[in-house]
């Protein structure tokens, strides 16, 4: 070389930077492919698969970081550990369902419907909780602090101490919720439309959700503050994103309900606190939504007491007993191919009560329409409800009416017999309470005898249809037309 200038070899060391890869994940199940397919394979839906940029190699973030050599803390399993701390918010309805108020240090997830009532029951609670003195933060992502301000001035809630905000990057809501004094209660609606920075994907995408619920549920544990995440629902009812954002909350509510009906139900699906499948009933009003002391009555009520095919069936939500009715309507089918139409039930469940009316006691009822509709938009999952839908299904069949203050509930196995089920007592006093004077059911246990009520007890499913059929009138031939 000329000029002085020295000669370096060429490098032949690499540097490892930070790329991005490219991952397909699905939008719907959050499972992730290596190619874009049409169809995902996990859940089954189409197009739901979106490219999703990954960092790898220097400053890819925590996936780089390497974990530290320092040992946990191991402690034994016995010891004195405090009780949790809640937060009452003093609706009831609410409270029972959440296991007696927001836990301190929890996540809570609360999925529904558009228009259901997330936002109003959040924004009552939340109020609510600041009227008693508690530090309540509500940070909006869909609506601006106008919004939510006109809001609470319709359901009469303008004056209460609410702390608002309208932001959407997790990172900024952190340092908000950081820098004063630490909340009592944080509500974020909704979580769809959060973003952060450390995952290059749009707003709303699984990875935005599940980075962004992580973030959210650590300051929950960090900070001792109960915080709520609103979710939005897909076409099937489950809460949108992975399934991962449910088991990193400590309890998820799903609001239930029409929105052509008054009242809303506010299922609790999982509690880490708390009791499973509880139930809380509303009623929408022009105050925004008001508690149902008494559900039972609100379903019964308007009910066809003499009309064939209704039948009342005392069921039990959670550690709540409730009496609903069941409507069938069982009619001539002028198809090769009978129909099935089934309304908040269990139409897997239906066919198979069918099968044994068929089977086992003789009724030819299959190659008939069957329509079943559980009144109020209730949905039941209970096996319970059997003997209460065949005895709907034999009345509508025979144009027999039930009794107006007889319920029913059992358990129907394949062979025909009636099982007993759980919380007896607890069925028989709530039908008491209401005025019902009989009971149809399986096998009682001693301690569910104490009751003032006539109870049939069946151990056979024959007996029960043989008991309605003999009151029957007989179905009118049809009419020739003129």
């Amino acid at each position: 070389m000329t000029g002085g200038a020295t000669a370096y070899p060429p490098c032949r060391e690499r540097f490892i930077l930070a790329k991005s890869r490219s991952s397909f994940v699905c939008q719907s199940c959050g499972a992730t492919t290596t190619r874009w397919q049409g169809r995902c394979d996990a859940c089954g839906e189409w197009n739901t698969i979106v490219e999703e940029m990954t960092d790898s190699g220097v400053g890819a973030g925590p996936k780089s970081a390497k974990a530290g050599s320092r040992p946990a803390n191991l402690v034994p399993l016995s010891g004195e550990t405090e009780s949790a701390a809640r937060v009452v918010s003093g609706i009831a309805e609410l409270d029972r369902v959440t296991g007696g108020g927001f836990v301190m240090g929890s996540a809570l997830l609360v999925g529904g419907d558009p228009g259901i009532g997330k936002s109003t029951l959040l924004l009552q609670a939340a109020a609510a909780l600041a009227n008693l003195g508690r530090r309540v933060v509500y940070v909006s992502g869909e609506e601006a602090v106008a919004q939510v301000r006109l809001r609470a001035q319709r359901l009469g809630l303008g004056e209460a101490p609410v702390l608002l905000a309208a932001e959407t990057n997790v990172e900024i809501i952190l340092a908000t919720l950081e820098s004063g004094p630490p909340p009592d209660l944080v509500i974020i609606d909704s979580i769809q439309t959060l973003w952060t920075d450390r995952v290059d994907s749009a707003p709303g995408t699984v990875t935005q959700v599940r980075t962004s619920a992580q973030a959210l549920t650590r300051f929950a544990k960090k900070s001792g503050a109960a915080v709520v995440l609103v979710g939005h629902v897909t076409k099937d009812g489950q809460i949108a994103g992975p399934r991962v954002v449910e088991h990193m909350v400590d309890a998820v509510l799903y609001f239930e309900g029409d929105t052509s009906h008054t009242f809303r139900i506010l299922r609790g699906v999982k509690n880490r606190y708390g009791a499973t499948d509880e139930i809380g009933v509303f009623a929408m009003t022009e105050l925004g939504l008001e508690e149902v002391a008494n559900p039972s009555a609100l379903f019964l009520d308007q009910r066809d007491e003499g009309a064939a095919g209704s039948a009342v069936f005392a069921g039990m939500e959670g550690t709540r007993p409730i009496l609903i009715e069941i409507q069938a309507l069982v009619s001539p089918s002028p198809l090769g191919t009978p129909r099935r139409a089934v309304v908040g039930w269990d139409t897997a469940r239906l066919s198979m009560v069918v099968a044994v009316l068929e089977t086992r006691c003789g009724v030819r009822i299959g190659a008939n329409d069957i329509y079943l509709n559980v009144a109020g938009g209730l949905k039941i999952n209970e096996p319970a409800a059997d003997l209460a839908v065949a005895a709907a299904l034999i009345s509508s069949l025979t144009s027999s009416p039930l009794p107006s203050d007889s319920v029913y509930f059992g358990e129907i196995s394949l062979a025909g017999g009636v099982r007993p089920v759980v919380h007896g007592s607890l069925r028989l006093r709530e039908a008491q309470k209401l005025g019902f004077k009989s009971v149809s059911t399986g096998r009682l246990g001693s301690a569910d005898r104490n009751s003032r009520l006539e109870v049939s007890e069946y151990t056979n499913l024959q007996e029960l249809v043989g008991r309605i059929a003999a009151n029957g009138k007989p179905r009118e031939p049809d009419r020739e037309e003129w």
